[in-house]
């Protein structure tokens, strides 16, 4: 049975799933550095870490059985048993299903994150800019679908500017409805955060990776400061900078206090 659930271009879960088609490649994600350090310094030695890594990753929900074989950063976005804070752009929040977001290239994911870190500071006046980059590990994992969908195309261009309103994220969560009813395993759509709109993707289950452990690594660096963030990654050589402009078009950026001590 179609679903009756809403979206804006009135589509159904019967209609996602004629319009489903292959889609595979290497998708892209950022993560603090922190992940891989931060228990260390409470250790006395690298078993020790490991041990207490082991129990704090036994403390957390479970992850789900079809996820249980593949590397944490994989698994991580699926986990049960915790309720989402806040919704995002294809995830409604409270006790909903996983999405690992991920963008095309290293360099749409560094975006993203250069946003979502200069959004903190916008909704934290009083907090000082960072002293120091702060370190992020992007790493790449492998995908393949026969059920996806891609926003930038076909009968869905025409609601383009629901699928990237920059703060209204309800037509988006409509349609993740929608596809989670068509089993839909992949809905790809244009970054509004990177200023090329290059294309991320929402995986909806981790049944999509095609193995089981990320397949590329790079450490980047991301600075913050009144000018904007700069963005470094030293292997291979990359550089960007997004000033203060580059993101003004969300009100939140907009209305962000750039003038504040370190």
């Amino acid at each position: 049975m179609s679903s009756s659930t809403s979206t804006p271009a009135g589509l159904s879960s019967d209609t996602l799933s004629s319009d489903a088609g292959a889609l595979a490649g290497i998708c892209w994600r950022l993560v603090e550095a922190q992940h891989r350090i931060s228990t260390l310094k409470l250790v006395d030695s690298v078993d020790e870490q490991e041990t207490l890594e082991d129990l704090i990753q036994a403390s957390k929900p479970s992850v789900p059985p079809e996820c249980q074989h593949l590397h944490y950063l994989l698994s991580t976005p699926f986990r049960y048993g915790a309720a989402y804070p806040i919704g995002s752009r294809f995830r409604r929040a409270g006790l909903t299903d996983g999405v690992f977001y991920a963008g095309e290239s290293p360099e749409i994911a560094v975006a993203e994150m250069a946003f979502y870190r200069l959004l903190f500071y916008g909704e934290s006046p009083g907090t000082p800019w960072p002293a120091n980059p702060a370190e992020y590990t992007a790493f790449s994992a492998e995908y393949a679908t026969r059920k996806a969908i891609d926003l930038s195309k076909g009968r869905y261009v025409k609601d383009k500017a629901a699928w990237m309103h920059l703060t209204d994220y309800a037509p988006c969560q409509a349609f993740a409805d929608i596809a989670r009813a068509a089993k839909i395993e992949v809905i790809r759509y244009r970054s509004v955060r990177d200023p090329q709109q290059g294309m991320n993707l929402a995986l909806h289950t981790c049944r999509t990776f095609a193995k089981p452990k990320p397949t590329g690594q790079q450490t980047w660096h991301i600075r913050l400061s009144a000018a904007g963030a700069h963005a470094v990654c030293e292997s291979p050589n990359s550089r960007m900078t997004y000033r203060r402009e580059a993101f003004a078009a969300d009100p939140r950026i907009a209305r962000l206090r750039w003038d504040r001590d370190r």
